[in-house]
Formats: C-alpha cells, sequence, structure tokens
C-alpha cells in the first residue's frame, strides 16, 4: 500500500486539475486499491494546520476539463516559512513534518510555482519524499521549457488584444494592454507577437516612454491610425531601472500600475487618445486548453511513474520533446527569465515590432 499526499499551492492556473489525474490514473492503472491520496487543502496551509481528506477515484475522473484546483491554493509566505506562526505559535515547518509523519506519507505531490518549489527543496532536505510538477501562467520555473497553464494564459491574453484591436482602429486610439507578469515577461512577449501587437514591454528589457511615443507618432505619420502596445506588469523604464528596489516599491505605490504609469507618461508626449486595458486574472482562469490538458497529463504520468520507481526529490520538466526529472536543488530559488537576446525576441525585432529599448 503506497499513500500519497496532494497540494497545489500558489497562484492557481489552468492545468492544475488535469496533472492531479494524470498521478492518480497512472498509480491507480498500476496499484489498482493498493494506493491511497489525501488532498491538503488550501495549498501548504492544509499541511501546517491539519486540513486533508481522503480521496478516492471518483474525485479525480472528471476533472479533467476543468479550471482551477479542486483542492484549492493559497500564497503562504514561503520566504518567512520557517517563522513561528505569531496566531497559533506553531512552527510551519515542523508542522508540516508532524503531519507528513502522522499520516504516514510515502510522498507528496506539489504542483506549484517558484514558491512553491523552495518549500517543496525545502521538505525534500528535511527528509520527506517529494516529487513536484512545473505549474504558473508565466513560464518562469527553471530548469523546464514550459509550465502548464501558460499555453491557455498566452489564448487568452492574445484574444484581449485581438478584441482591443477592433476598437482601437474603430475610434483611432492607442491602447496599452497591461498581460500578467511581475517579474518576468513570457507570457507578454508571446502574446504580443501572437497578437501582432506594435510594441511589446518587459521586465527584462528596460524601456523608453520617449521611443514608445517616436513609434505611435511614426504609426500615425504612416497612416495607422491606432497602435498597440502590449505591457508586461512588471515592465520598468529605464529609469525606474536605476532605483533600488525599495524606491521602485514606494514610486510605484504612488503612480499606480505599469500601464497606467506609461499612459501619463505619452499623455505629454503625443496628442493620440490612450487608454488601458488589464485583463488580470481573467488570464488564469477557465478551462484549460487542449494542450495544456495533454501537457499536464503527460507531466503527471511522468510523475506517477517517479512514484512507482521510488525516486524521490524532483521536479518533471520539459527539455525539448521529453519529459525529465530535474533535482529540486538545481529548481529552487532560481527564476527563468525572458534572456534579452533570445530567439523569440530577435523574431519579434525582425518582425518590427519594438521593445523601446
Amino acid at each position: 500500500m503506497k499513500r500519497i499526499g496532494f497540494l497545489t499551492s500558489g497562484g492557481d492556473c489552468q492545468g492544475l486539475n488535469p496533472a492531479m489525474r494524470g498521478v492518480t490514473e497512472t498509480l491507480f492503472a498500476a496499484m489498482g486499491k493498493d494506493v491511497e491520496f489525501i488532498g491538503f487543502e488550501d495549498g501548504y496551509k492544509g499541511m501546517i494546520y491539519g486540513k486533508y481528506r481522503k480521496m478516492t477515484r471518483d474525485d479525480f475522473s472528471d476533472i479533467l476539463n476543468v479550471g482551477g484546483t479542486i483542492l484549492g491554493t493559497s500564497r503562504e509566505p514561503f520566504k518567512k516559512i520557517q517563522i513561528v506562526d505569531p496566531e497559533t505559535g506553531l512552527d510551519k515547518v515542523k508542522e508540516m513534518i508532524k503531519t507528513y509523519e502522522k499520516l504516514k506519507l510515502d510522498c507528496l505531490v506539489v504542483l506549484g510555482g517558484n514558491g512553491s518549489h523552495k518549500t517543496a527543496h525545502l521538505l525534500s532536505t528535511k527528509g520527506l519524499n517529494v516529487v513536484t510538477l512545473p505549474k504558473t501562467i508565466d513560464n518562469d520555473i527553471w530548469g523546464t521549457d514550459m509550465t502548464f497553464g501558460c499555453h491557455t494564459a498566452v489564448e487568452i491574453a492574445t484574444e484581449a488584444i485581438d478584441r482591443t484591436r477592433t476598437t482601437a482602429a474603430s475610434h483611432s486610439r492607442t491602447f496599452l494592454v497591461e498581460i500578467m507578469g511581475h517579474k518576468v515577461g513570457w507570457l507578454a512577449l508571446e502574446a504580443g507577437i501572437a497578437g501582432g501587437a506594435d510594441a511589446i514591454l518587459l521586465p527584462e528589457i528596460p524601456y523608453s516612454p520617449e521611443k514608445v511615443a517616436s513609434l505611435i507618432k511614426k504609426n500615425t505619420k504612416a497612416g495607422r491610425k491606432y497602435s498597440i502596445i502590449c505591457v508586461a506588469e512588471g515592465a520598468i523604464t529605464k529609469e525606474e531601472a536605476k532605483m533600488s528596489k525599495k524606491e521602485r516599491a514606494a514610486y510605484y505605490a504612488k503612480t499606480g500600475t505599469a500601464s497606467d504609469r506609461l499612459a501619463k507618461a505619452l499623455s505629454s508626449l503625443i496628442p493620440n487618445e490612450i487608454r488601458c486595458v488589464v485583463p488580470g486574472h481573467v488570464q488564469r482562469g477557465g478551462n484549460p486548453c487542449a494542450y495544456d490538458r495533454r501537457f499536464a497529463t503527460e507531466l503527471g504520468a511522468a510523475a506517477g511513474q517517479l512514484i512507482l520507481e521510488g525516486k524521490y526529490g524532483y521536479m518533471i520538466a520539459l527539455r525539448g520533446n521529453e519529459l525529465v526529472p530535474v533535482p529540486l536543488d538545481e529548481v529552487a530559488g532560481k527564476l527563468k527569465l525572458v534572456p534579452p537576446d533570445c530567439a523569440e525576441v530577435q523574431y519579434a525585432k525582425a518582425l518590427g515590432i519594438s521593445f523601446a529599448d
């Protein structure tokens, strides 16, 4: 008999449910009734505060195309995970270990992003058997070419750009479409290319508002009555890039979102009417696309195989066309940034898309 624990942690995204289903179906197929599953509610909080439930095969049978997570999730403060909870006096890490041992788990399966992987690695170093799956719409987890949830979010963000384009053309306006991506710009880059944006502004490539204004003026002079600027929520100007993190945080608290700041800067540089569109959490909501259903399912199946083989301390990653196990100590604490000279950026520039750098 094997007993497997599940938790989904951090921001939700499309593909969490099919990924869990992929694990369970693989283990059920191999072990039948000799496997049990425990689902922790609301991420690591479920392990810390003992909120969990025993799950059956029926719980996972009809969730292949369902968005969100049937277990619930939360953003536990991972950087402070070892700090004693001020309300309960509990040491969070010790409580998770106690829960793991109390339930006699053979493995904990963690579906999460960067913060979740740091905690998963921490638990692994404490002797817990851990296997992880890379989920995030941002595609920013180190060690994998792709994360599940990203493809669906790109489709939604691209549709937002497409729908904005028709009203921009109708009203001869400049639209700033703000795409999720606080630290990393993969989502804005992919959606900007797919949506045919005039410019893409990323956290990794500090931009000049004056160059954005010049692009818009050039479009107007050429007879284009509108422009679409794809702005990652973490996009920064060259001046902001010179600030410390503390200085930027204070500045942003006064000046609003990335698109708000750019709109204000452009208002004094161009005569064009400017509007901001922020799809926001719509990008991480709804049902997964076919790619993410298939991809998440295959990741789950690969995780199930690792469990059957007794190989722990790994994240299942996509590298090229293969799913491979990557040690958690290679993944934890690292971000996969957009290299300014990467192929996608170079192709975008060849197409005439500006990064205003």
